[in-house]
């Protein structure tokens, strides 16, 4: 059968993707791919629609932003079918089911006995399958339904395509139901999945996605794999979500509001989270402890606990994939697992107060109110007050065995995704980190404290490794230094550095944070000379850690707009107008008649034409729409 191709109308912008190099495998057209014809179904093309082609997805969407879609995160969707499939390994081959991914070496997992040696092994194995202890395993295949395999619910999908991804990229699913509260994108993911030859996996719904997972928290009806990628905060939405995921599901969920978890508003913060988030140069890696906390404080009141897999911190938004367990007694662990932190104002040092403590004693475990607050009222280091943050989590943040199968799935398939190179950096440098250490330091941020020039990253991390104490980096912040050192040394060492790179302390205040803490001798003397073991791995390999901004306006984009408006290039160029305002300040008077004027608007400019701002009708209206 010949490809359907599209009518295209030439007055309606089609979506073209990032023109970075770290998403070579989205592409935009209006004809099927040739190789795509065998699984392409009699669905034409809408006047006006486009093709995105993303993994082994191709997408139809409506000229306008009437649905959802950002092409920036496609290394979120790419992250989550990797991890998915490590996840549908591991699960279902309890189940008897093996798991084949196109393109990836077959793997060979060999268990070994003390009692039994590996002359016996064939033998014993002939054995069980003669008695029948054991079934032959069962393949399955991408684009396949397993009946044993996982169920799977996209909460809020939009156009389908993370969707349709999992059906085409992710082996072991018996079914994928993709919901959507509006009617137009229910109807675009049926299309979607119609194109893509998945009906027999993919199921549309337009349904509130908290009530559909309210109605499926029976212990049979609920689902093993839950994503949550909402527009803007996903609180609504996770007492639900703990409820509906099965016993020892994943629940996959993404965080857009950062300037809320961030530190901009903590009040907000604790309304939508029960943690109050502050402003500090750990903020992203806070908000992913903040969002943990969250999860596990809501799964608690069903005697439910969490256990993080993964969690990352990228571009604009942050991403976690946590398994969900039923148990009264590992439930009441909970308190101790998290902390408030104190952190000064000043020159930024902060602690952790745990809200619990737990005690072992042989088999019993014995659980107290905590004791603190570990600072005084104000910082021993600067003489600054405290700002009081969270509760938040404060255990690992990491599963690395189960990181380490992802990393090694992807840096030996990399033909798989489009951003499988940032995937390995990141992930390389996620199992570099010290999980046992909560939140981080920024170099640059310690130098600007006492106005002193920046160390070099591996000097600084040598400095403390001389001194006896761990350092790993942080995938949340280029600068970012994770150490078991307490403040007092790290200050040490910023001495020991201003001492050989010497500020003029005549211009520094006497109540500054800077005099005070240089005042101060230091207690060690720290040698910078440079480590071998203070270049990770990650960073000798140069791998794509940090990448650059993929395109301009690569954030957040507008929320998609029922009539059809979405992002107009009026709001693009207003952005542009509004970008640098205290830079470029205008400084002749008749520029600002480029300014339509606001009481005209409001019909109360009472200077006429004497006004220096534009009384242009077509300009004021044209803002109005925006």
């Amino acid at each position: 059968m010949e490809p359907l191709k599209a009518t295209h109308d030439p007055e309606v912008p089609t979506i073209n993707p990032p023109a970075n190099v770290m998403c070579p495998a989205l592409t935009t057209d209006t004809d099927p791919d040739p190789s795509d014809t065998d699984k392409t179904p009699a669905v034409g093309l809408l006047p006006g629609e486009t093709v995105v082609r993303e993994g082994k997805a191709a997408i139809l969407f409506p000229s306008a932003n009437e649905v959802f879609y950002n092409p920036v995160q496609e290394f979120n969707r790419d992250l989550t079918c990797a991890v998915i499939t490590e996840f549908a390994r591991d699960v279902l081959a309890q189940r008897g089911v093996k798991v084949v991914v196109p393109g990836e070496k077959e793997r060979v997992v060999v268990s070994l006995s003390e009692e039994a040696s590996e002359a016996d092994a064939p033998a014993e194995e002939g054995e069980k399958m003669k008695n029948g202890a054991e079934e032959p395993a069962v393949t399955a295949r991408v684009g396949e339904k397993c009946e044993r395999g996982l169920r799977v619910l996209e909460g809020l999908a939009a156009s389908g395509l993370r969707s349709v991804r999992f059906a085409l990229e992710v082996p072991g699913l018996q079914s994928v139901t993709a919901n959507d509260f509006s009617a137009n994108a229910a109807g675009l993911i049926a299309r979607n999945a119609q194109y893509n030859g998945v009906g027999h996996l993919l199921r549309a719904s337009c349904r509130d996605a908290s009530m559909l997972m309210y109605e499926m928290r029976a212990k049979k009806e609920r689902y093993d794999v839950i994503d949550l990628d909402p527009y803007g905060s996903p609180a609504c939405f996770l007492d639900a979500a703990v409820q509906a995921v099965s016993e020892g599901g994943l629940l996959c969920v993404t965080c857009t509001d950062m300037a809320v978890m961030a530190g901009n508003s903590g009040e907000t913060c604790y309304s939508k989270y029960g943690s109050v988030s502050i402003k500090a140069k750990y903020c992203h890696e806070m908000a992913l402890r903040i969002i943990l906390h969250s999860l596990d404080q809501r799964a608690g009141v069903y005697q439910r606990y969490i256990q993080p897999l993964l969690c990352v911190s990228v571009d604009f938004y942050i991403r976690i994939f946590v398994r969900v367990f039923t148990g009264q007694a590992t439930v009441k662990n909970s308190a101790s697992k998290q902390a408030l932190v104190y952190n000064c104002v000043g020159c930024g040092s902060f602690h952790l107060q745990r809200l619990g403590k737990r005690t072992t004693s042989g088999k019993n475990m014995k659980y107290s109110a905590a004791t603190g607050p570990p600072v005084g009222p104000d910082c021993d280091h600067c003489g600054q007050r405290h700002q009081l943050g969270g509760p938040l989590w404060a255990e690992p943040i990491h599963n690395l065995p189960f990181v380490q199968k992802v990393l090694s799935a992807v840096s030996g398939n990399p033909s798989r995704f489009g951003t499988s190179k940032r995937i390995e950096g990141v992930l390389s440098m996620v199992t570099e980190e010290l999980e046992d250490v909560p939140l981080y330091y920024a170099v640059d941020s310690l130098s600007s404290t006492i106005h002193c020039n920046t160390p070099p990253l591996l000097q600084f991390r040598s400095a403390l490794l001389h001194a006896g104490h761990r350092v790993s980096l942080s995938h949340a912040c280029k600068n970012g230094i994770k150490t078991d050192a307490p403040p007092a040394a790290i200050w040490d060492v910023m001495r020991c550095w201003e001492k050989a790179n010497p500020v003029k302390r005549e211009k520094l205040s006497q109540t500054s944070p800077a005099f005070k803490i240089l005042s101060t001798e230091p207690s060690l003397e720290a040698c910078f000379t440079v480590r071998e073991d203070a270049n990770p791995q990650s960073r000798k390999r140069h791998l794509t850690r940090f990448q650059e901004n993929p395109q301009a306006f690569w954030g957040p984009k507008a929320r998609a707009k029922a009539s059809g408006g979405g992002v107009t290039t009026n709001l693009q160029d207003k952005r542009k107008k509004c970008q640098n305002k205290r830079k470029n300040q205008i400084t002749d008077s008749s520029q600002l008649k480029n300014f339509p004027c606001k009481r005209f608007r409001q019909g109360s400019c009472s200077h006429g034409e004497k006004c220096c701002y534009s009384h242009d009708l077509q300009s004021t209206n044209e803002d109005n729409m925006e």
